[in-house]
């Protein structure tokens, strides 16, 4: 039921002013409108009006709807919707000073990356889809062709750690203009990551053999006016394979190989992060391979670590999981 103070007048006109005034998308004003039914049941339930609200009342608001479990990013959101409202009335004339200036959220929680368990990423990598003896032989040569490039995108994902950013921008060769290459002598990838910084990463045996045998069959579908035609991995239309090509070759792979876990490219290189620093516990090796200008951004794996070691504890010590039966 839509509390009294929703006919009140200031949100008639504010609602107005958003719909009106700053043209904003109709799902934006429903959640604004949802933000101020919210505060005017707060208000209710304390028998305030707008004018009363102070800035301890929403305090006790925030606190409220932190304990009923809220999201810090949704009580956020909330307190976004409020604040508006709130510097509309001062704009107006309404209100002196805005009760929800200056508070904050409580803060989420940082979600841990999700990254696959070490037999998963192994079992991908290993993967290799078996030609049917049945299907033509144009349709074996694309399958081979598929083959060979999507076996590379996995080495260089999982292998060095790679963006699909990065990715994308490899070029089969060096040269002046190109983003990224790999140099199979150096056995080095020359990348351009975040902030157009340049770095350089490891590229494992595996990826090498895998980059060889791509490299034999890139060709077959490249266009002599392709625009690309310089690009690493390339689609079947003889163009630059896309950010989101990547990914949904890399998803139906991933099932093909039997995995349940739906597999997406950063997934591989957050494994890639956490396989390494659980074998080297050097976080500051995995910072540089990664590319992480800071330090902090690097340590979130240090919690997966962790995540990891207490999984072995609870299935492997005999105490971990036995109960008192006093």
């Amino acid at each position: 039921m839509t509390t009294p103070l929703m006919s009140h007048p200031w949100v008639k006109a504010y609602l107005d002013h958003v719909r009106f005034e700053k043209r904003l998308a109709t799902r934006t004003c429903v959640l604004y409108e949802l933000d101020l039914l919210k505060l005017a049941d707060f208000a209710s339930a304390m028998s305030l009006d707008f004018p009363s609200i102070q800035s301890h009342h929403v305090r006790l608001w925030v606190s409220n709807m932190h304990q009923a479990h809220r999201s810090g990013r949704g009580i956020a959101l909330i307190l976004s919707g409020w604040r508006g409202f709130f510097a509309w009335c001062c704009r107006e004339g309404h209100l002196k000073a805005n009760p929800v200036l200056g508070l904050r959220a409580p803060k989420a929680p940082k979600p841990l990356p999700k990254a696959l368990n070490v037999d998963q990423a192994v079992q991908l990598a290993d993967y290799v889809q078996v030609q049917r003896a049945e299907c033509s032989d144009s349709a074996k040569e694309e399958l081979q062709w598929l083959e060979a490039r999507d076996a590379l995108m996995v080495e260089l994902l999982y292998g060095s750690g790679l963006r699909v950013g990065e990715m994308v921008g490899l070029d089969a060769q060096a040269s002046e203009q190109a983003l990224g290459w790999i140099d199979a002598a150096q056995s080095t990838a020359f990348v351009l990551g975040k902030g157009s910084k340049r770095r350089s990463t490891p590229v494992g045996q595996h990826a090498l053999k895998a980059l060889d045998s791509w490299l034999k069959v890139r060709s077959r579908y490249l266009k002599a006016d392709a625009l690309s035609a310089q690009a690493l991995f390339l689609g079947r239309g003889g163009t630059r394979l896309t950010a989101q090509a990547m990914w949904q070759r890399l998803r139906a792979r991933a099932q093909l190989a039997g995995l349940q876990t739906p597999v997406h490219p950063h997934m591989l290189r957050h494994s890639f992060a956490s396989h390494l620093l659980q074998s080297s516990g050097d976080l500051r090796g995995v910072q540089e391979l990664l590319g992480h200008a800071n330090i902090s951004t690097t340590q979130v794996y240090t919690r997966l670590d962790h995540q990891h070691l207490s999984k072995i504890y609870d299935q492997a010590h005999p105490r971990a999981k036995r109960k008192d039966t006093k």
